[in-house]
Formats: structure tokens, sequence, C-alpha cells
């Protein structure tokens, strides 16, 4: 597949999702980014928002097999990976894959479950397989985990632990619809939208052409200039004085895939500085503890990263032109 090919393949994605999860571009096509970028979505709203819409609808657009799990307070990590069960007629124990096993995995108000049971994703989500009783079970490709959280002040949440945090590419946020955004969204039910059938919805691509998508975004040219300009902007996470705990080189990674994908959602098989800044946000902001003082002046991590983004230089568009046009 080209890069033209990629940005047509894309559009036709993002162009179906629209006809179900609407007013939320946002969501979308940030999802799609960490999805074709090979990575996982944390999801955070209020309840009634879509979290969860947007997730079954991707999965039945991309063809991808889905699953989901309700995480609750007394979900156990065996009931994501699954267990090994004692046969009796022939004396050995047999594996039952949990719901893990799948392309798709909506991990429902992941919050909810405490961290023992998080814990159960994080080999899962690195390394993209799961061991059980010793032996390591490799997971479907391509393989994607959607979770949604409620805002970590409601009722009845545990606080995602830094390491769990930081397996996710993005971190999205969904806020209330504009007035009319969801007065389409009232008249479509009224009309006899049921958003718990998607049978309505063609499927786009298959899995192997997801996979297929996320070779093309890694093949995306990044040039030393690019690749400075997204460290930096890591780094000055780790300087700033109203963040106690700046973003690991992980998030450099991270920054980079995605702009590999924002790169070739626009039909270019280069990077520039214009495809790194609409992700940083969402790479960032699940990745930096702010200092207690700071959050007692109510600043707020998305007000830091805007910060840094006016801060550090971007580079000159001669250094990053002649980059891409270098054989």
């Amino acid at each position: 597949m080209t890069p033209e090919g990629f940005e047509m393949t894309f559009e036709r994605i993002r162009a179906q999702m629209a006809r179900v999860v609407v007013g939320q571009e946002d969501l979308v096509f940030g999802l799609l980014v960490a999805a074709l970028a090979g990575g996982h979505v944390l999801i955070e709203g209020a309840p009634g928002l879509g979290k969860t819409l947007v997730a079954r609808t991707f999965a039945r657009v991309s063809g991808a097999s889905f699953k989901r799990i309700q995480f609750t307070p007394d979900l156990m990590p065996s009931d994501v990976t699954g267990s090994s069960v004692h046969d009796r007629q022939s004396g050995t124990f047999t594996f039952v894959p949990g719901p893990i096993f799948c392309q798709l995995l909506l991990a429902d108000e992941i919050n909810r479950a405490p961290a023992k049971t998080q814990s159960a994703l994080l080999e899962a989500m690195q390394d993209h397989q799961v061991t059980v009783d010793g032996t390591s079970r490799a997971l479907p490709a391509p393989f994607i985990v959607v979770a949604t959280q409620n805002p970590v002040e409601s009722q009845g949440t545990y606080p995602l632990p830094e390491a769990q945090l930081d397996r996710f590419l993005m971190k999205l946020t969904v806020s209330d619809p504009p007035r009319e955004v969801e007065q389409t969204i009232v008249k479509n039910h009224a009309t006899g939208f049921d958003p718990t059938d998607l049978s309505a919805l063609a499927a786009i691509t298959t899995p192997e052409e997801i996979v297929g998508m996320q070779g093309v975004a890694r093949r995306v040219r990044v040039d030393d200039a690019i690749v400075g300009y997204v460290v930096e902007l890591a780094r000055r996470t780790r300087e700033d004085r109203a963040i106690e705990l700046g973003a690991s080189p992980r998030a450099s990674i991270a920054m980079m895939k995605a702009a590999q994908v924002v790169a070739a959602s626009e039909g270019r098989d280069f990077v520039t500085p214009d495809d790194v800044k609409p992700v940083a946000k969402p790479v960032l902001r699940h990745r930096v503890m702010l200092h207690p003082d700071a959050e007692l002046q109510g600043i707020s991590a998305d007000e830091r990263i805007d910060d840094i983004l006016r801060a550090v230089p971007v580079p000159r568009q001669g250094e990053t032109a002649a980059a891409a046009a270098a054989p």
C-alpha cells in the first residue's frame, strides 16, 4: 500500500465511523491514529458521551474480532487472561483463553478495577502475549486495547498506576457535545437509531489490511530535525518546574509513531512539525505528573504541554524539506 492508498483508506474508515459517532471528530481521529501506530488508547469522559460506541464502531468498520470486559472491583486477573482448567477424564490441565484473546479489546471503565487486575493487561499491551502457568501465548494481530474510564473524581474509581498509563499510546478526553450536535444525536435516536445494532455499517478494511497500514506508517520517513523536535518536547516535561514526573523515552517513541500516521493520513511519506503538534497532548498528558502546588493552583497537564509546545523551537522548513528530499 502506498501513502496515497493509506490516505484513501483512512478517510473511508473515518467517514464510515462518522455515520454513527456524531460530533466526536477528534476522538475518532485520535483512535485511528493510535491504532494505526500500533498503540492502545485510553478514553476519559463522563458516562453517556459515546466512549464505548466509538470502540464498537471501530471494531465493526475494521473487521476486527471484538471482546468487551466490564471492569469491576471484584474482577480477577484470570477473568481477563484465562486460566488452566483440570480435566478429570484425561487428568490434564487445559487452558481456557480469556476475553483478551481478540484483535480489539474494550476494557470498559478500567479504573473501577484495582491495580492487581489492571496489571493483567501489562504484558499483553507491551509484548502482545499472555503468560499463564509459565506458558506464553501470542495474541492475534492486530491487538489493540481501547480502555474507557470515568474521571478520577468519580465515586468508586481507582487511579491507574503509572506503569499502566505509560502503556497507552494516547489518552483522549471526551467532553459534552455542542447544542447542535446533541440535537442531532437525539433526533437520530428519535428516528430509530439503535446504538446496540451496528449491522448497517460495512467493514471498510480487514485485520490484515490494518496490519498492512501499520507497516506503511512505520516506513514514513522521520528526519533528524523532527527526531530532535520530538525528543526536546518530551525532555522539557522532565525539566518543567510544575511537573513532578515527566514523560519517559517511550513517550518520544509514541509521539514519533503517531506523527508518522498523521503524515500518512495526508498521503505523505515524510513527517513535518505540523504532524507532531496535534498528537503531542494526547501522547503526553497521561505521562506527566504535576507537582501538588501546581495542582492547587488549578494548572492542568494540557496547559503545561501547550506552554512547552510554544517554547520549543520548531525545525525550520528548509531543514525538514531537505531531509525529505534526500535519497
